[in-house]
């Protein structure tokens, strides 16, 4: 059974931070390199970082240094912190495989940064 579970959303000032986690189930996990998304009101879901299984990570432009995409391949978990975070980070966050996601999503996570 798939099973992507987010949480660590929240309200958040401009400048803060957050750290993101989700829990995978255990195959999906062990076989793929998993990517966090974000899809704002109106926009496009877009990838904002993704982790291969041996650690190596890709980010997106917007990122510029200030998240960090982790993952515990004991636990079946991804991690994003995210930093020095700006009002237009306001999104819903989903964990998902990458380079293909796959159909399933999860309930994702929100995150809003307003003062």
């Amino acid at each position: 059974q798939v099973q992507l579970v987010e949480s660590g959303g929240g309200l958040v000032q401009p400048g803060g931070s957050l750290r993101l986690s989700c829990a995978a189930s255990g195959r999906i996990f062990s076989i793929n390199a998993m990517g966090w998304y974000r899809q704002a009101p109106g926009k496009q879901r877009e990838l904002v970082a993704a982790v291969g299984r041996g650690g190596g990570t890709n980010y997106g432009d917007f990122v510029k240094g200030r998240f960090i995409i982790s993952r515990d391949n004991a636990e079946n978990t991804v991690y994003l912190q995210m930093n020095s975070l700006k009002p237009e980070d306001t999104a819903v966050y989903y964990c998902n495989t990458w380079p293909r996601p796959l159909d399933y999503w999860g309930q994702g996570t929100q995150v809003t940064v307003s003062s």
